[in-house]
C-alpha cells in the first residue's frame, strides 16, 4: 500500500510497523541517556549563573560551547562512523559525554565549564547522529517513525532531568549530583547491553552513497531542522529564566518547570511516531509548527505561573517532531548519503544551539528575556518557509545497512 506524499510527486511506501529488536531498544536507550543530560543542562545552567553571579551573555557562551563540540563532531563522526561502525561510535559519544558531565559537576571556573560543554556535546552529537543512521537503515521506510520514537524515549527520560534538578536543589543537595547521574547510567547501560551490542555486523562497512555535493533541496531541508532544533534549544536554555522573571516562580521551581516543555516533547514524539507511519510528513510539520506557535504565544505572554507552564507544555507538543522528522527529511533529500547528510545536519545543530541561545541571552541583557525570546516565532517561520521550497521527498529504496 503506497500513499501520495504532500509535493504529489511520487508515491510514498507506507510501512506496516516497527520491529523493535535488540538493537533497537539499545539505541533508543543510549539516546534516553544523553536526552537527560541536554534537558537538565538548560535548567542546571540557570541555578549555576545565579551561584555564580554571571551574566546572561556567559550563560549563552555555554550554548555556543555546545555547539562548539556539535561542530567538532560533524566534522568528523562520518569517516569515523565508515571506518569503526555506528554502534561503537554511539559508545565512544558516551564515554566522552560521561568525561564531560564529571568535569561540569566538579568545576566551576567558567572556562573549565565551557570545556565540560564543549566534551557533552561533542560526544552526545556521535549518540545523536550515529542512533539516527543506525535507526533509518534497520528501520527503511519506517525510518521516520524510528526516529521520532527513539526521539520520543530520549525526551520521556529528559523530562525527569529538569524535576531531578530542581527538586536536588530545592532540598540544599545542589544541582550537580542531578546531573552527574548521566555516568552510573552509562555503566549500568553497558552491562545490561552488552547482548545487544553483540549483533552481527554487516561484513563490509557502512558507505556513504555517491560522490557529489548535496543538492539544493538538501540544503533546504536543512534550514527547516536547523531553524527547530534552534527552537528548541532556545526554550530549553531560557523558558527557565523567562518563568522566573515573569510569574511568581523561585528559581529552583522555575528550573523543574522546564519540565513542561519535555514532557510536552515526550508525548508530541510518542504520537508522532505512530502519525508518522500514516500522516505525511511534511503535514506534520505544518502542524508541530502551527502547534509551538500557539503554546509559545500563551508561554510568552502569560503572568501566571499555570498558564505559563502549560503554554511551554504546548510548545514542547510542537517542538517535539522539528527534529526526528526534520532529520528523516535530510537523509531522505541526501541521494543516498546518509551519513554525510547527517553530520552537516552537526553543523547546522552546532550554529543553532550555540548561534540562538547566544543571541538570545545577547539581546536579553540589553532589552530584556521577554524581548528575546521573539527570537523563537521568528525561527518558526523560516522553518514554515523551508518545507514550502523543499517538499518532502521520500526514499525508494533501502538505505545502507547499520555499522
Amino acid at each position: 500500500m503506497t500513499r501520495r506524499n504532500t509535493a504529489g510527486d511520487r508515491p510514498e511506501p507506507r510501512p506496516a510497523g516497527l520491529v523493535r529488536d535488540s538493537r533497537t531498544v539499545l539505541t533508543y536507550a543510549q539516546l534516553g541517556i544523553y536526552g537527560y543530560f541536554l534537558y537538565g543542562f538548560g535548567p542546571a545552567l540557570t541555578l549555576l549563573r545565579h551561584e555564580q553571579n554571571f551574566s546572561r551573555t556567559v550563560a549563552g557562551l555555554h550554548g555556543t560551547a555546545l555547539a562548539c563540540g556539535a561542530l567538532l563532531s560533524a566534522l568528523c563522526v562520518a569517516p569515523l562512523a565508515i571506518r569503526f561502525g555506528r554502534t561503537a561510535m554511539i559508545w565512544f559519544g558516551l564515554v566522552v559525554l560521561c568525561a564531560g558531565v564529571a568535569t561540569f559537576t566538579s568545576f566551576t571556573a567558567v572556562p573549565v565549564t565551557l570545556l565540560a560543554a564543549v566534551l557533552c556535546s561533542f560526544g552526545g552529537s556521535f549518540v545523536v547522529t550515529c542512533s539516527s543512521t543506525v535507526l533509518s537503515a534497520v528501520h527503511l521506510g519506517g525510518g521516520a517513525a524510528a526516529i521520532t520514537e527513539a526521539n520520543a524515549v530520549a525526551a520521556s527520560v529528559g523530562a525527569v532531568a529538569p524535576l531531578v534538578v530542581g527538586a536536588a536543589d530545592g532540598i540544599g543537595a545542589g544541582w550537580r549530583p542531578a546531573v552527574f547521574l548521566v555516568v552510573p547510567a552509562v555503566g549500568v547501560l553497558a552491562l545490561l547491553g552488552r547482548r545487544a551490542a553483540r549483533v552481527p555486523r554487516p561484513t563490509a562497512p557502512a558507505r556513504t552513497g555517491r560522490a557529489g555535493r548535496l543538492s539544493g533541496h538538501y540544503w533546504v531541508s536543512w534550514v527547516v531542522v536547523t531553524a527547530g532544533i534552534g527552537v528548541e534549544f532556545c526554550l530549553s536554555l531560557w523558558a527557565a529564566d523567562l518563568l522566573h522573571e515573569r510569574t511568581t516562580l523561585s528559581r529552583a521551581a522555575a528550573a523543574a518547570s522546564v519540565t513542561a516543555l519535555v514532557a510536552g516533547m515526550a508525548v508530541g514524539r510518542l504520537f508522532g511516531g505512530s502519525l508518522a507511519l500514516r500522516v505525511p510528513v511534511d503535514r506534520l510539520m505544518y502542524a508541530a509548527i502551527g502547534v509551538n506557535a500557539v503554546g509559545f504565544a500563551l508561554f510568552w505572554s502569560a503572568t501566571d505561573s499555570v498558564l505559563a507552564v502549560t503554554g511551554l507544555l504546548v510548545s514542547g507538543l510542537g517542538v517535539a517532531l522539528y527534529f526526528p522528522l526534520g532529520l528523516s527529511r535530510v537523509i531522505a533529500a541526501s541521494d543516498g548519503r546518509p551519513d554525510q547528510a547527517t553530520a552537516r545536519v552537526g553543523i547546522g545543530a552546532a550554529l543553532a544551539s550555540g548561534g540562538g541561545p547566544f543571541a538570545l541571552g545577547a539581546l536579553a541583557d540589553a532589552a530584556g528575556i521577554r524581548v528575546a525570546m521573539l527570537i523563537v516565532p521568528v525561527l518558526l517561520l523560516v522553518a514554515a518557509a523551508g518545507l514550502r521550497l523543499a517538499p518532502y521527498r521520500p526514499v525508494a529504496a533501502a538505505g545502507p545497512r547499520p555499522g
